[in-house]
């Protein structure tokens, strides 16, 4: 297998699904001639033309609103938002045409579109560029909510999504396009979307991430069991809507303590509905308050202080210690 960034990743899933079906288009600003702002979508308009990789005018809601029509017509369109900031001027087509569509027709028309989306700071970007708004789409009911973690399951997850009969907002870390590389398989591999994987398993306390913070929490885990000598079972998330929380229960109830992780704000997060299920499921289990490792309660700063927002390996670790010391 070829080792790939996960820009290389999700670059071979849309190539790939293009490939066995000609009702995928690609369609935003710049991913024709450009490749995309980080090069995502490099070489589709040389394979398979204009007609199937649509540069578009700088308007987001625009881009929304034609994927809806192509969708209803039978199309997969996946639309690329340049960053995530960028995307609340297609909410409206998002959350009153298309995340409804399928209610509203009784199951007529079905609404198979992506939407993709940078998110997530870490590189040095500018005001609007490094948001971690995943709660938004998370709370519309009709849309599905992936934040893959890695080249792999990117590519497995980004081929779940054009294929699902429901719209799915598709969040792609910046900070992991080019961090790292992972063997991704040349032939078919899907992920279900709404399942969770145990990335690491442990008996003394569970670590519930996703995205881009999925590394730094795998870094804590190493850490506790170097220096407490506590086995942490490590949790993926992969998908925020839907939530199963089947394996979190079950780890939890296991270990009787977990953290939960987040880049997004701490206040009405996933992490919070994530501590509320918990509580529901497992309470009786617990040894100890449950802890959340999240960005602060303000807009994500620049550069020169967007490392003290972002949770570190050291915030995880203190949490984790505190709940096991509680």
């Amino acid at each position: 297998m070829a080792k790939m960034t996960m820009v290389q990743a999700i670059n071979m899933a849309l190539r790939q699904e293009m490939e066995k079906d000609d009702r995928v288009i690609v369609m935003g600003e710049d991913v024709g001639l450009d490749g995309g702002v980080f090069r995502v979508t490099e070489g589709l308009i040389e394979q398979f033309g204009e007609q199937r990789v649509l540069d578009t005018p700088l308007a987001e809601s625009a881009i929304a609103g034609m994927a809806v029509g192509m969708a209803a017509y039978g199309l997969r369109p996946v639309c690329e938002i340049q960053f995530s900031g960028f995307a609340y001027h297609s909410f409206h087509q998002l959350e009153s045409h298309a995340a409804r569509f399928r209610r509203r027709s009784q199951g007529r028309f079905q609404m198979s579109l992506v939407l993709r989306a940078p998110y997530g700071g870490g590189v040095r970007a500018l005001e609007h560029h490094s948001e971690s708004r995943e709660a938004y789409w998370a709370h519309t009911p009709g849309l599905k909510m992936v934040i893959p973690s890695g080249p792999r399951n990117a590519r497995a997850l980004l081929v779940a999504a054009i294929r699902d009969p429901d719209p799915v907002i598709f969040y792609e870390s910046k900070a992991l396009y080019r961090a790292f590389r992972e063997e991704v398989p040349e032939e078919e591999e899907v992920l279900p979307i709404g399942r969770p994987r145990i990335v690491r398993a442990g008996d003394d306390i569970t670590l519930i991430a996703y995205g881009a913070m999925l590394r730094p929490t795998l870094e804590a885990a190493e850490e506790l069991q170097k220096r407490d000598g506590l086995g942490a079972e490590v949790i993926d998330l992969l998908t925020i809507s839907p939530l199963d929380d089947t394996l979190l229960t079950e780890s939890v109830r296991k270990t009787g303590r977990a953290v939960v992780i987040h880049e997004a704000s701490r206040s009405f997060g996933p992490g919070a509905e994530i501590v509320a299920r918990l509580v529901e499921s497992a309470f009786y289990y617990l040894e100890a308050p449950i802890e959340r490792v999240t960005g602060y309660d303000l807009i994500i700063p620049l550069f020169s202080q967007e490392q003290n927002y972002i949770p570190s390996v050291r915030r995880i670790v203190r949490a984790a210690r505190k709940t096991v010391n509680a």
